[in-house]
């Protein structure tokens, strides 16, 4: 069934989407937002999801991501050649004529009535620790009161690979954001140095941006637990410094 209300979450590594996504979705009113159109082979979506025609992947994809309301949500970091294969799909949906329309018309017309939440993290730095941490324990979440995984990373900081995920995370934001600017798109702006701090006031904010009742609803305890540990801190560190070596003006 087509939604009477969409919303994209758009995200780097490490800004605290998963954990916003559960959160949403326990509310029960605001969509079941994932990542709906990941295709890890990068093959055709029709074919990743078992369906035949993309008038049966559009309503596919709905019925993933929504709630008995009527409300959709997916997040989706954007990179290439993700973004174009995703954009190809939808100008391949029922009724949709306009090949030469803006990237956010087509994006809409997949997800009607659309609204936008953009995740970003002020400390790049800490995101692509974060992000190696995690290529390398393969721990990419932790539910709330599981146990500590023990892996040895010992010999696991790169400088090379840290500093790839700092400039990797940049650059997808800036995709973003000139996909915002083409078309004078205002995200609602999730900080995740601020959700952190205020989890609750953050989701509430986010259900009155979509204008959904946020006074009827519970907001549960984080889901996922912090991973950022002693080791982190040495890694943040390290980078810090080996990053501005030589530097007269050091911004950190």
């Amino acid at each position: 069934m087509k939604p009477r209300l969409s919303y994209t979450i758009w995200f780097t590594q490490r800004t605290g989407s998963s954990l916003l996504c559960k959160t949403l979705e326990s509310t029960g009113i605001a969509g079941i937002p994932a990542e709906w159109l990941y295709d890890p082979n990068e093959q055709d979506l029709r074919q990743y999801y078992g369906v035949r025609t993309y008038a049966e992947l559009q309503q596919h994809l709905w019925s993933l991501g929504s709630t008995p309301n009527g409300v959709f949500g997916v997040k989706f970091s954007w990179y290439e050649p993700c973004i174009s294969n995703v954009l190809e799909t939808f100008r391949n949906f029922p009724g949709y004529s306009d090949l030469e329309s803006p990237r956010a018309t087509i994006w809409n017309y997949a997800f009607p009535n659309g609204r936008h939440i953009f995740m970003t993290r002020r400390n790049k730095v800490r995101l692509a620790v974060s992000w190696w941490k995690a290529i390398k324990t393969e721990e990419w979440h932790r539910t709330a009161g599981a146990s500590t995984p023990q892996v040895d990373l010992s010999d696991a900081y790169s400088f090379k690979a840290i500093n790839h995920l700092y400039r990797e995370c940049s650059m997808r934001e800036a995709g973003i954001q000139e996909f915002f600017s083409e078309a004078g798109i205002v995200p609602f702006t999730v900080v995740y140095e601020d959700f952190i701090l205020e989890y609750e006031r953050t989701v509430q904010r986010i259900l009155e941006y979509l204008e959904l009742d946020s006074n009827s609803i519970a907001i549960p305890r984080p889901y996922y637990e912090r991973l950022a540990d002693d080791v982190s801190e040495i890694w943040v560190q390290r980078f810090r410094e080996e990053r501005q070596q030589g530097w007269r003006n050091r911004g950190w």
